[in-house]
């Protein structure tokens, strides 16, 4: 069996990750109902609730014999905090560039 480890990035690089995770964030659902707008079977998108799961951007919770999973907020902020420090890094990278002084050519 393999396992995956994923990180936030990784994890929503897969197009039907993203789509899951796209259907979460508009409100919390069960596996049955997620594989009911998707072109993929139930235990696949298991499989891609496992990854999203493992990377900390879903929870999920018991309700009777089904589990609800929704976008978890903590993951998200992680995700938004890179996002922010990546932007804030080429925009201080661009500032320097753009402050670097020219020579004129002839």
């Amino acid at each position: 069996m393999t396992t995956y480890q994923a990180d936030g990035w990784t994890a929503l690089g897969d197009p039907t990750r993203r789509a899951i995770f796209e259907r979460l964030a508009a409100h919390p659902r069960a596996v049955g109902e997620l594989a009911a707008d998707l072109p993929v079977s139930r235990p696949a998108v298991s499989q891609h609730l496992k990854v999203l799961k493992a990377a900390g951007l879903v929870v999920d919770r018991p309700a009777g014999n089904r589990r609800i999973y929704q976008v978890d907020p903590d993951g998200v902020a992680a995700l938004r905090a890179q996002l922010d420090r990546f932007w804030t890094d080429a925009l201080a990278a661009y500032k320097a560039a753009a402050e670097q002084p020219t020579e004129e050519i002839p």
